[in-house]
C-alpha cells in the first residue's frame, strides 16, 4: 500500500519534470535559431549592405539541433525538428516532437515584409516565441 502511494505521487510529479526540461530544451534551441538568424543577419548586412533572414532558418545555423530533418513536413518522429515551408515563400513553420507525442510549432518569417523605403538596412523577419501545440492524425496535441 505504502509503495502504491509513493507511485501516486511520484510518478505525475516526475512527468511535469520531464515535461519541463523538454519545454526548456526547446526554449534553448529557438534562441540557438535566433543567435544564428542574427548573426547570418550581421554577415548579410556586411555583405549586402542589408540585413536579411534566410528563407530556411535553419540554413543559418552552423550545425541543426539533434533530430533535425529536412524532409519539409511536420515532425513525426519523437525529438524531430523540422521546417515546412508554406505556400508564401517567406515563411513557414518549424516543428518539434516531443516525448508524449505531441507536436509544437513556431511560426518563423524571413521577411518582415514591411515597404523597404521605411525600413531601410533590416529585412529581419519573425519567429515566435511561444509555440502552439500542432495534431494531426498520428498525434495528439496538448
Amino acid at each position: 500500500i505504502i509503495l502504491g502511494i509513493l507511485a501516486a505521487v511520484a510518478i505525475p510529479r516526475y512527468m511535469t519534470s520531464v515535461t519541463k526540461a523538454e519545454e526548456a530544451a526547446e526554449d534553448a534551441t529557438i534562441s540557438a535559431i535566433r543567435a544564428g538568424l542574427e548573426s547570418y543577419a550581421t554577415e548579410q548586412m556586411m555583405a549586402n549592405g542589408r540585413r536579411s533572414w534566410p528563407a530556411d532558418p535553419f540554413s543559418a545555423l552552423q550545425s541543426p539541433p539533434t533530430g533535425w530533418t529536412n524532409d519539409g513536413t511536420p515532425a513525426d518522429v519523437d525529438g524531430e525538428w523540422t521546417w515546412d515551408p508554406s505556400s508564401v515563400p517567406t515563411q513557414g513553420h518549424i516543428y518539434h516532437m516531443r516525448g508524449d507525442n505531441s507536436v509544437w510549432k513556431w511560426e518563423y518569417k524571413s521577411s518582415d515584409e514591411h515597404n523597404a523605403a521605411t525600413d531601410i538596412g533590416d529585412d529581419t523577419g519573425t519567429l515566435d516565441a511561444n509555440p502552439t501545440a500542432h495534431s494531426n492524425v498520428n498525434q495528439t496535441a496538448q
